[in-house]
């Protein structure tokens, strides 16, 4: 079985997520088969596997580090946000419907066996496995319940590092209090204390760690800096959201309309690798400005962030643009939104009294929301398109569906696909364009090689920008790149040794199996 090492934190945020995905990376660089693992996630964020199941994403970016395949079993439990008290439960790749969040909370303890389940899968397969918890182990009102941080250290039999955010402040006080409110077994499993985002002198920092140490007879396993690498965030509490602003060394500038329910909006971070774009992030019509290109993105709930663009002028400031020659592009409920019509009669994605909405009509399709999921990989290529982006015709796409609405359309569509996991060679339509507006449910379609680049050059060629910026180098490769310096920073902040010791392992084990 694995050797095993959990990743827990003071609050939400304090860097688990990354923290974990460095750790995979750092271990498959030593030779070992590694997997990340979260019993539950919470978060609007998820991909579909090769086997057609839903996990967050999170796990995948951690997968991706530690250089293996992402499967469902890597997730076991994911929660999609529906409303302020309730959520999608997603277990092992597949919905089981809308739960209240007091009704899961009563629930959730008959899903132990299915994450032991998934736990003992991995196991068998991989030399070591990282867990991740969530939020906080010390919420004393959920502690009897937990299934994701002490609850499911004590399945795996895993000893626990612990994350403090030293950026908000307080973290001598997160980590003492957090400690002091678990019970003594629990304490017994932390392993070490992590000062995660810090700035500054270091030697300023160190009487306060000789005193946590004694005070909690725990030791400092590392400080952590604030790192600048570029990888995916969990959820919407990331720093990207708050996107980059142009500057002189910027082309081209691309909108991204930040719903409340925004899903998938790492589908965007591929612009990010690209130097001569800045991509940012907008919630009112103030900050919309005129960029080069708006992006309306997944939505939990595409009718209630539909009318809340209507509500604040984010629709009719869109519309607007759309008209003075500014392209529109929606990914799954954007482009559902870019719809005449959208009808819900089931309530699925909607409040009671919300069966039938007007969309944006910048797109001449008509979406039914039904109880049944869409959940596939698909890959295939684009058709003719029109308009600023004509040079993506023929270009070979790939990526993934997830979305409750089925979607009629009155042109024709962006482009053909096949659902690559059930081995049908039946072409479908995806998508639908007119003019400079587009629309398509994949997600991960600018992830596509070329795709992203040739979207940019088609708007600074618009600007009459014909000169070509430096190249540059795959999304893949800057994803590897940035993973490899996560690992770097990482290797030289934490006490590796001491980490490898908590595993079972020297730190010069050379990656035999365990």
């Amino acid at each position: 079985m694995a050797k095993t090492i959990m990743i827990q934190g003071t609050m939400s945020n304090a860097g688990k997520s990354l923290i974990t995905a460095g750790l995979c990376r750092i271990l498959k660089q030593d030779g070992y088969r590694v997997c990340p693992f979260k019993s539950q996630n919470m978060a609007l964020n998820s991909f579909i596997t090769e086997e057609g199941l839903e996990m967050g994403r999170a796990q995948v970016v951690q997968a991706e580090a530690a250089g293996v395949k992402p499967v469902a079993a890597m997730n076991p439990v994911l929660l999609k946000p529906t409303n302020d008290t309730g959520s999608q439960v997603i277990v092992n790749g597949v919905s089981i419907g809308n739960m209240p969040a007091k009704e899961y909370f009563a629930y959730k303890k008959k899903l132990i066996p299915e994450i032991k389940k998934a736990f003992e899968t991995l196991a068998r397969e991989y030399d070591i496995i990282v867990i991740e918890g969530a939020g906080s182990p010390a919420e004393i009102n959920l502690k009897q319940e937990d299934i994701v941080n002490m609850g499911m250290a004590k399945m795996a039999d895993a000893p626990v590092l612990l994350v403090g955010d030293i950026d908000r402040g307080g973290v001598f006080a997160q980590l003492y209090g957090t400690v002091m409110l678990l019970e003594p077994e629990e304490r017994a499993r932390i392993g070490g204390l992590i000062v995660n985002k810090f700035r500054g002198d270091k030697s300023i920092l160190e009487p306060g760690l000789d005193m946590i140490k004694e005070r909690l007879q725990i030791p400092v396993a590392g400080v952590v800096p604030y790192m600048d690498v570029d990888i995916e965030d969990e959820d919407s509490l990331g720093n990207h959201l708050a996107g980059t602003a142009k500057t002189e060394w910027t082309d081209v500038e691309i909108a991204v309309i930040r719903f409340p329910r925004i899903s998938n909006f790492t589908d965007f971070s591929v612009f990010s690798a690209i130097p001569c774009a800045a991509l940012r992030y907008v919630d009112s019509v103030s900050n919309l400005g005129k960029p080069d290109l708006v992006i309306l993105p997944g939505s939990k709930n595409t009718i209630e962030d539909l009318l809340w663009m209507r509500q604040n002028g984010l629709e009719a400031a869109v519309v607007k643009l759309e008209a003075s020659g500014v392209p529109v592009f929606g990914i799954c409920g954007g482009f559902q939104m870019l719809g005449e019509q959208l009808k819900d009669p089931q309530a699925v994605e909607s409040s009671a009294g919300l069966s039938t909405v007007r969309g944006m009509g910048l797109l001449p399709v008509r979406t039914v929301f039904g109880a049944e999921k869409t959940r596939t990989r698909v890959t295939g290529a684009c058709t003719a398109v029109d308009g600023i982006f004509e040079d993506l015709s023929g270009m070979n796409i790939e990526g993934y569906e997830i979305h409750m609405g089925q979607t009629e359309r009155a042109l024709p569509p962006l482009s053909y696909v096949m659902e690559s996991q059930t081995g049908s060679h039946l072409a479908k339509m995806d998508g639908c364009q007119r003019r400079n507006v587009y629309g398509t449910y994949i997600h991960g379609f600018f992830d596509s090689e070329g795709i992203a680049d040739t979207i940019i050059t088609a708007l600074r060629k618009k600007k009459g920008l014909t000169d070509q910026p430096d190249k540059t180098i795959s999304y893949q490769e800057y994803k590897e790149k940035q993973y490899d310096r996560l690992a770097d920073l990482l290797r030289v902040s934490l006490d590796m040794d001491r980490i490898y010791r908590l595993m079972g392992l020297t730190n010069d084990d050379g990656g035999t199996n365990v």
